[in-house]
């Protein structure tokens, strides 16, 4: 068995940004993976380690060396390898050059295909410790740093200044020089409570090491695991429960290298300013873990997480309490200034505020998103007076001081303003639908009024974008299309909305005119956003096969589109589904081959064959009942009944010739076919489908 040694990479650096942490952490890891399965270096298992002031990985029971392998090469053939005289040729010379060896230390070998010079070889492994700088190298190379800083008078960049270097394998020390640093064995602990030096010696004391000694939980995961129950015990103490949502617990277990949780408090007079207002301000500028009751009611208390073990706690929650207090009191001045105007009062101001250059103000926006809403109400039965007051006061709380404030606060503001102005519950209720859904899973609109807005909001941004030509390219998306079109299918599926696509992309196209550049932008918009249902899908576990057999048929109703693709997965599960794919597949490339239009109409006289008469007689039997479940969307149904022609397609296949030299017979059967095959295209292309 190989020799094996654990190696002990760490990258030292001054405090390293924090909501990048993790994503550094895993492609620094993911790099040194990759270069040692790439040189061919087995090893047991890796633990990766990022702190603020560290990036570390732990690779255990690493080869210290590479395998020997066996190398071969084949040159020319024997023919052109040497002249009459058996001399050899200038290229077997060369060849044998290439190898580093004589031409007659090749090997000749004959195969059935031919005689060739050969080179064989046993190319002896490398030694581990001379490939791992090369290998950190590019592992730093490769990490998602958008820019690179210098320090000091050398050349070296990275995200931020590089003050000691690990590279230890066993109990030795690689030598090298990485980002301006030669490699040793010492790491630093706690900038606070250690900030000397602690010695290595051996690649798995690293992380007992530096939690014994050098106050330094190095294990992201553990350390985030640990400020976790540390704030859910603190906020037990106060007889509520922290709202912990997993962006804030990454930000703040990337802050601290030993995590103690404090709990402070607030005067309870803050309380009269909307709950969201004070948790905004308490995660994104103070980075503090609110507290709630079992009723949900936000309780005058935060938990934050130190990054020190202070002999005097007490001084540290007086500290972060200071701090808050005047931020909350921002926060009660603008709700107490904002309500001294209505939304309604707001609407002018919005004819100053450009929502796109080529696309006019927020105003321009609000009337055609208006036009838009009172359409979509019109069709899903909706309240169109309250979809259209939306539409209006959407956008005025831009304009308030808490939104400039608290930009996260949008369509939150607006519904407490609403509210307060007297504007009806679903009216209200809509400000802040109009966002949902925010992201991948988030809630949707509850309120037909909110997905009225929602959609109509998504909808003119789309098809407006699209207009003045600046669709998403690769990864640039500023205008977060790609979510607007999945929340425009996602509000239409799961809320059961029977709209049109189309119908409503050439509405948005309508309003904005002149404004549109792009004439085919609303067959573009279709295309994206039909495009878009690929992954939705796909995050539901629907074959792919299945989505594409819908897609190509291009139906422009999500909802409908929904329901073939639950017919179609449910219809794939049947013993008749591989065969009659099969079917449809060979009669579309029949019916490919025609140079001529394709007959509709099938003459009964015509049908010689046994098996063409029953085939004819199965179709006349179930297509009544079939198109009725088509044109009622029951299309699961509908396959269900057609799954039935099974044993009669494969019959006919079986015993009748469709391209026989009789034209006219020919034709009968090709309409015989195309009536077969549109009736299953009502629901999907079933030829597409893969066993």
């Amino acid at each position: 068995m190989a020799e094996q040694k654990d190696l002990l990479i760490e990258i030292g650096t001054e405090e390293l940004p924090p909501k990048a942490l993790p994503k550094l952490s895993a492609s620094f890891t993911d790099g040194i993976v990759k270069g040692l399965k790439e040189q061919g270096l087995a090893f047991a298992d890796v633990a990766p380690f990022a702190s603020p002031r560290r990036l570390a990985v732990l690779i255990r029971d690493l080869d210290v060396r590479q395998a020997d392998k066996a190398v071969e090469r084949r040159g020319p053939a024997l023919q052109a390898a040497f002249d009459a005289q058996g001399n050899p040729t200038k290229a077997a010379e060369g060849f044998a050059r290439s190898c580093g060896v004589s031409v007659d230390a090749l090997d000749k070998v004959e195969t059935d295909k031919g005689a060739w010079l050969y080179f064989r070889s046993m190319q002896e492994g490398q030694a581990t410790d001379a490939l791992i700088p090369e290998i950190i190298e590019a592992a730093l190379a490769n990490l998602p740093i958008p820019k690179r800083m210098r320090w000091g008078a050398g050349e070296a960049q990275f995200v931020r200044p590089v003050h000691w270097l690990i590279i230890l394998f066993g109990d030795e020390v690689i030598p090298a020089t990485i980002l301006g640093v030669a490699a040793g064995s010492t790491t630093r602990g706690h900038r606070f409570h250690h900030p000397d030096t602690l010695e290595i010696s051996a690649p798995a004391d690293y992380a007992e090491i530096l939690a014994s000694r050098g106050y330094v939980v190095a294990d992201f995961n553990r350390r985030r695991q640990m400020i976790r129950e540390q704030v859910e015990k603190a906020a037990a103490d106060l007889g509520g429960e922290a709202l912990i949502e997993d962006a804030l617990l990454d930000e703040v277990t990337a802050l601290v290298e030993w995590p103690v949780a404090l709990a402070g408090g607030f005067e309870e007079k803050f309380l009269e300013v909307p709950h969201e207002t004070l948790i905004t301000t308490m995660q994104d500028n103070q980075k503090y873990f609110a507290v709630f009751d079992s009723n949900k009611r936000l309780l005058p208390h935060f938990i934050t997480i130190a990054n020190i073990d202070s002999s005097n706690p007490a001084v540290v929650i007086e500290g972060n309490e200071r701090v808050i207090r005047p931020r909350f009191a921002d926060a009660v001045f603008f709700w107490e200034q904002d309500q001294k105007q209505k939304l309604a009062d707001r609407i002018e101001a919005l004819k100053q505020i450009l929502f796109q250059q080529k696309l006019g103000t927020l105003y321009d926006k609000s009337q055609r998103v208006k036009a838009l809403a009172r359409e979509i109400a019109e069709r899903i039965g909706a309240d169109v007076e309250q979809a259209e007051r939306a539409a209006e006061l959407a956008k005025c709380d831009l304009m308030t001081a808490m939104v400039g404030e608290f930009p996260k606060l949008q369509g939150i503001a607006g519904r407490y303003y609403a509210a307060l102005d007297g504007e009806p519950a679903e009216v209200a209720a809509a400000m802040e639908e109009q966002y949902m859904p925010r992201h991948a899973g988030d809630d949707l609109p509850a309120g037909q009024t909110g997905q009225v807005l929602a959609l109509a909001d998504r909808i003119d941004t789309l098809v407006g974008i699209f207009g003045i030509g600046q669709k998403p390219t690769g990864a640039k998306d500023p205008f977060a299309l790609r979510r607007a079109a999945l929340g425009v299918l996602r509000i239409i599926i799961e809320r059961e909305l029977p709209l049109d696509l189309r119908l409503l992309y050439q509405s948005a196209a309508d309003l904005l005119g002149e404004r549109l550049e792009d004439k085919q932008a609303v067959d573009s918009c279709l295309e994206y956003t039909l495009e878009r249902l690929k992954a939705f899908y796909q995050d539901q576990g629907v074959a792919v096969d299945v989505i594409d057999a819908v897609l190509i048929q291009q139906p422009t109703r999500p909802l409908d589109f929904d329901h073939r693709v639950k017919a179609v997965s449910a219809f794939r599960k049947l013993e008749q589904a591989e065969s009659l794919a099969a079917a449809n597949k060979r009669i579309g490339n029949i019916l490919k081959k025609v140079d001529h239009s394709l007959p509709e109409q099938i003459d009964v006289s015509l049908l010689q064959e046994d098996a063409e008469r029953a085939l004819y007689q199965q179709l006349e039997q179930l297509k009544p009942d079939a198109l009725a479940m088509f044109d009622s969307g029951d299309y699961e149904a509908a396959l269900m009944r057609l799954a039935g022609l099974r044993e009669t397609v494969d019959r006919f296949f079986d015993d009748v010739m469709v391209m026989v030299d009789d034209p006219a017979l020919q034709r009968n059967r090709l309409a015989l076919l195309n009536q077969l095959r549109g009736l299953f295209l009502r629901v999907a292309d079933l030829s597409r489908l893969q066993y």
